[in-house]
């Protein structure tokens, strides 16, 4: 008679703690987005939104207005903010979408901004990423302001509209 059972007891072991360690850690940036989320709605800063894509609660679509009295004032700026799971410990993957023409951002919408890279912080959230981006765009880097803006509508449409026509 043959000792070779089948049953759940002889059933190869798993790992403990690997899926649910993950589905916890999920867990976490689950609940941490979401309040962020509802801390970003309560908030009153002007010129700043972002919401969840659609149910995916790791990817966001941002809007940013530029600042009153800033050469970005009256354009309005799509982004894209994809979380990681180690979020908030890692930074999220921000991008423009909607053609920005500034030296801090390259042609693929990707940011130069140091709390994006070496200087982010678990205590960041997207409402002080958003300000931050927003910041940036006003910063005074150009010494004949009315010619950069000037410039700076004309690529605005240029770029807007040929984003919308593809």
């Amino acid at each position: 008679m043959s000792s070779h059972r089948t049953g759940p007891q002889n059933a190869p072991q798993r790992q403990k703690g690997t899926k649910t360690a993950a589905s916890k850690d999920n867990h976490s940036v689950t609940k941490r987005l979401q309040q962020e989320l509802r801390s970003l709605m309560l908030s009153a800063d002007p010129g700043v939104s972002a919401f969840p894509d659609g149910d995916n609660l790791f990817k966001w679509i941002g809007t940013i207005e530029g600042g009153k009295g800033t050469v970005y004032e009256g354009l309005a700026y799509k982004l894209t903010m994809d979380f990681p799971s180690g979020y908030p410990y890692e930074a999220p993957t921000v991008k423009f979408t909607t053609p920005c023409f500034h030296p801090n951002v390259d042609h693929h919408g990707n940011i130069c901004l140091d709390i994006l890279k070496d200087k982010w912080s678990a205590l960041y959230e997207v409402r002080t990423v958003l300000l931050s981006i927003q910041s940036l765009l006003g910063a005074d880097l150009w010494s004949n302001q009315e010619q950069y803006r000037k410039e700076l509508l004309e690529k605005y449409e240029k770029d807007v509209r040929s984003k919308q026509s593809s």
